[in-house]
């Protein structure tokens, strides 16, 4: 079994909210978080669906701030709720350069901002641009693990990863980035970028975009036994394509699996682009493995 694309997509965006991209997904007691990012008000929202499809009307979680000097525009943002917090990492752009943010909020709606960007470009690869943060916490070692991109603002090259133990002072892994594009392969020859990380038994699984060129993108998929190195990119890649003709024709970006359990199916959010218009839809799998 195949991912097979929603007949409806997308699922947000559209003449009404215009550009929506770059989702994270939270499930909470009001029902599943679409966190995201709204182009057009150049924030951070949240909408919330009770089946993943039908969503509601988003909120901005949070506004540009010119006067920080590095959150002129919002995006490409991920959340993590532990010990009744809402943690939140974010991009903020500005000046032709990007760094990552932190914001916390007690109830996933109104979050504050930290201030100053707690993890900024600073290594070779990175160049001007650091962006795109997934994190999770690990219980058993006790650290937050951060897989974010760097180097072009508009779209970054490579995946690197950092850890920490509150979620503001991060240690970059020295052998940075972990994950680059393999020239061989036609559909990521370009750059990675903009991955999803998810930590089961026999390793961790990472979903992510390989660019065939800086307007051509496709959604993938690799494991690695660590999270950091050896990592394996699957036969069937890639999982995701754009549809000629479609509201995703040219792109399919920034994706995030989540399982829903009423339909015993993995649910693979990502944007798609047509032109320079991008929403949000998703594709589905039944059973519990990511490909056939």
């Amino acid at each position: 079994m195949v991912w097979i694309k929603y007949s409806s997509n997308p699922v947000l965006g559209g003449e009404e909210l215009g550009v929506c991209f770059d989702v994270f997904l939270l499930k909470a007691d009001d029902g599943l978080r679409m966190y995201f990012s709204w182009r057009d008000k150049k924030s951070l929202a949240v909408s919330v669906s009770q089946n993943g499809i039908d969503w509601g009307e988003p909120k901005i979680i949070l506004e540009p701030l010119m006067s920080s000097g590095w959150e002129d525009d919002l995006n490409r943002n991920c959340v993590v709720f532990r010990n009744g917090v809402y943690h939140m990492w974010y991009t903020g752009q500005a000046r032709g350069g990007s760094c990552i943010g932190y914001a916390t909020s007690a109830d996933g709606y109104t979050f504050a901002r930290r201030g100053d960007p707690v993890i900024i470009a600073e290594r070779w690869w990175e160049k001007r641009s650091v962006m795109n943060p997934h994190v999770i916490f690990d219980e058993e070692q006790g650290v937050y693990k951060m897989w974010y991109c760097g180097g072009e603002t508009y779209e970054p090259d490579a995946i690197g990863y950092a850890v920490s133990t509150d979620g503001i002072h991060w240690e970059k892994h020295p052998a940075n980035p972990v994950f680059t594009a393999d020239a061989s392969l036609p559909y990521e020859k370009d750059r990675v970028g903009a991955c999803q990380v998810i930590p089961r038994e026999d390793g961790y699984w990472m979903f992510y975009i390989g660019y065939e060129d800086i307007d051509t993108a496709r959604i993938c998929l690799a494991k690695s036994p660590d999270g950091i190195t050896r990592w394996e990119r699957i036969p069937q890649n890639p999982l995701i394509s754009p549809s000629p003709g479609e509201w995703d024709a040219e792109a399919c970006y920034k994706p995030f699996a989540i399982y829903a359990e009423d339909k015993k199916e993995w649910r693979l959010y990502y944007n798609g682009r047509r032109g320079n218009r991008e929403y949000i839809g998703f594709a589905s799998k039944t059973g519990n493995t990511f490909y056939p």
